[in-house]
């Protein structure tokens, strides 16, 4: 066979051995070889195989794939500017931490720089966004023993870094393919023989045992702590995977969401004053990325207030630049005295005013609101479902309003927090879950990742409802400084930017059954059914800024 047909046979058969169970690929030419030996090891049962004609949409799909399912997966493209579509999930992956392989065929050396077709500087286009990037070696003729050992260390190597194996510091990897012509096959499909079948003895990356990394200790904290946890995956603190004696302010898309300790609303809680003032922690502990909240920010950005950093890799998260300490906790670790148990229950006792005073203000109104939406999408989820939130009000919606529910799988792209790539992630994250998977976003995400829609002809089909508040337009901007009245003359062309469209008929035109409600009782039919579908519900970007702040004043009114 010939070289490049060899190389992506050996490379495919590897990814698998290592435990690659979804590829996806978007189609061109100098990136054949790959889809061919893909293709074929889908027909083996060995992986699965995702086709989608855009790349950026691809490479978000494969985000969603390896975050839900914590393994690696690879999203192939051809040269040129495809490897570049790849870039906004890189950037997500490396933030989040996600086992994300961009494999990115390319030409030979000799055709680099020579104004060549579809060519581009590719080698190392992603920068500092990737774990490791490496040029590989183009495929030749007459050295199979050598380039098989080379090939599959190679694969093993792009694994155990993309899993963070040896760094606890899981996160992209970027291997260029420099293929030559011929590019497709000269022979059938079949078995790896002869010198391509060997593996290297020993394999010395994917054994190796994780490191015990930077220095870690089991540590005393004071009785009035309070855990602050952002997005991120469980094993950044295994000291509070079953939950914790402590309050626990957690986002979403955390994985302490919903656990014993967890508040809700703490940051309607954080934004009364008085109340703070009267109940501030001694310390708080910060676990994942917290970014969601601006009274959070606050908590971590004021001096009486001790701040400590728990994350089990070699990076963390400390925009306030306000952390005392980093460092691993344990499930030793314990407060220097009892817990404050009448400090920890006051949290929860506010808690639950809180919760009773939005719940009546949400009640209140004969139709859905955006706010209303959060609250009741999470209540009405099935027991195992998997939510995908995205990265503008509707996170910030649950987040505030929503009780937690630790029996769902919540999942965002928090790490730069960007809304591209929504529906993909979630499909993608559909996809694995195996059971009932719901999405909930706002509608430029929803219409910034359209192509995310398109599943092609054989393509699987999630049981994926997508719910989206539809208030025409970016509606975040309304809650925040660029929707003050002295903005209003502008406001409308460069912050409210309203789209026109209707939401059902543009699902509708990609294949997607469609419905728009209007009432909590159509809302929880429509839910029962499963999808793949899209749900709108219309919403007014004025009515729910102003719902906010009646929202922020009844929790603060709550607490006295």
């Amino acid at each position: 066979m010939n070289p490049s047909t060899a190389f992506a046979r050996v490379l495919v058969d590897e990814l698998v051995r290592g435990g690659v169970t979804d590829a996806v690929l978007a189609p061109g030419s100098r990136s054949a070889p790959l889809a061919l030996a893909l293709a074929a090891a889908e027909r083996d049962g060995r992986l699965r195989l995702h086709v989608r004609i855009d790349e950026r949409t691809a490479a978000f799909l494969a985000l969603g794939l390896a975050k839900a399912s914590g393994r690696p997966v690879p999203v192939v493209t051809t040269s040129g500017t495809a490897t570049a579509h790849l870039h906004a999930a890189v950037l997500e992956a490396d933030a989040s931490g996600v086992p994300l392989l961009a494999l990115t065929a390319d030409r030979p050396p000799e055709l680099r720089s020579t104004g060549a077709n579809q060519t581009v500087e590719q080698a190392a286009l992603y920068g500092a966004a990737v774990r490791w990037a490496t040029d590989v070696g183009v495929p030749e003729a007459g050295r199979e023993e050598a380039q098989n050992r080379y090939w599959r260390s190679l694969a093993a190597k792009a694994l155990t870094i993309a899993l963070g194996t040896l760094s606890s510091d899981p996160g992209p990897v970027h291997l260029n393919l420099a293929l030559r012509e011929p590019l497709l096959p000269d022979d059938e499909p079949g078995e790896l023989t002869g010198p391509w079948a060997g593996r290297p003895g020993g394999r010395p990356w994917t054994e190796a045992e994780p490191s015990a990394g930077w220095a870690a200790r089991a540590h005393r904290l004071p009785p009035r702590t309070l855990v602050v946890a952002g997005d991120g995956p469980a094993h950044a603190a295994p000291g509070l995977s079953e939950g914790s004696a402590w309050p626990v302010v957690a986002e979403p898309s955390s994985a302490f969401w919903g656990l014993p300790g967890s508040v809700r609303g703490g940051v309607l809680a954080l934004g009364a004053p008085g109340w703070l003032a009267a109940h501030r922690p001694e310390r708080v502990l910060v676990v994942g990325r917290p970014t969601l909240s601006r009274p959070v920010s606050a908590l971590l950005a004021d001096p009486a207030v001790t701040v400590e950093t728990v994350s089990a890799s070699p990076r963390w998260a400390d925009a306030g630049r306000s952390s005392s300490a980093v460092r691993r906790l344990f499930a030793g670790a314990e407060p220097d005295g009892a817990v404050d148990a009448g400090w920890a229950a006051a949290w929860q006792a506010a808690a639950d005013r809180v919760g009773t005073a939005v719940d009546a203000l949400l009640d209140d109104a004969p139709v859905l609101t955006a706010a209303r939406l959060a609250r009741d999408v999470v209540a009405a989820l099935p027991a195992g479902a998997l939510l995908v939130l995205g990265s503008s009000t509707p996170v910030r919606d649950v987040d505030r309003l929503a009780v937690p529910r630790a029996d769902v799988t919540v999942l965002a792209n928090r790490g730069v927090a960007g809304i591209d790539g929504t529906i993909s992630t979630a499909v993608g994250a559909a996809l694995v879950h195996g059971g009932r998977a719901f999405a909930l976003m706002g509608d430029l995400t929803f219409l910034h990742d359209l192509t995310g829609l398109l599943l092609g002809e054989g393509e699987p089909r999630p049981d994926l409802t997508v719910v989206v508040p539809d208030n025409d337009g970016g509606g975040i901007f309304a809650q925040l400084e660029p929707g003050q009245d002295r903005h209003a003359a502008d406001y409308r062309r460069v912050f409210g930017t309203p789209h026109g469209r209707d939401l059902v008929a543009v699902a509708e035109s990609l294949g997607w059954p469609a419905t728009r409600v209007s009432t909590p009782a159509e809302l929880q039919a429509v839910l029962g059914l499963g999808g793949p579908q899209v749900v709108v519900v219309g919403t007014d970007q004025r009515a729910e800024a102003e719902l906010a702040v009646r929202l922020r004043q009844v929790a603060a009114a709550a607490l006295g």
